[in-house]
């Protein structure tokens, strides 16, 4: 199953966390071809998205406030069942500065909340690549996850 891990972003600026986001993409690379990519607006990451198709569409994962919010676990659980029911790409987007509208939300197919609070995108991202690690690494009954964090 590859993983793209996506953004929006309508215009580049220096962003501090990147090193650490590539150090876990690194680290996910070990289970799974992974991949990042920044678009300027929604319509060519949803443009993008539909043209992923190989034996199945790709599944695009929305991060948005208002989704479900899952434990590390359940998380894994999630990304896990994808991979064995044969999911060949699966994506995982961060939206624009106001948030996904919901015509976006409908379009994809499930919602991802790290919780109520709003964060900067570049840190929204860093989380993201690490829970992704971190659920591989339950997947696989790797130490790196002992229950908390």
């Amino acid at each position: 199953m590859k993983l793209i891990l996506a953004h929006i972003a309508q215009r580049t600026r220096n962003d501090l966390l990147d090193p650490a986001v590539k150090e876990y993409l690194g680290r996910i690379a070990a289970y799974s071809p992974v991949e990042a990519m920044a678009f300027r607006t929604e319509a060519a990451f949803f443009d993008f998205a539909a043209r992923q198709r190989s034996r199945t569409a790709a599944w695009v994962t929305l991060l948005d406030s208002r989704g479900k919010q899952l434990s590390s676990e359940e998380f894994a659980a999630f990304l896990g069942a994808r991979r064995d029911a044969g999911q060949q790409t699966m994506i995982f987007a961060v939206g624009p500065a106001d948030g996904w509208p919901e015509e976006r939300r409908r379009q994809a197919q499930s919602l991802l909340s790290f919780g109520p609070m709003t964060l900067p995108h570049e840190l929204a991202r860093l989380v993201l690549a690490e829970q992704v690690y971190r659920a591989f690494t339950i997947l696989a009954g790797h130490p790196y996850h002992a229950g908390h964090a």
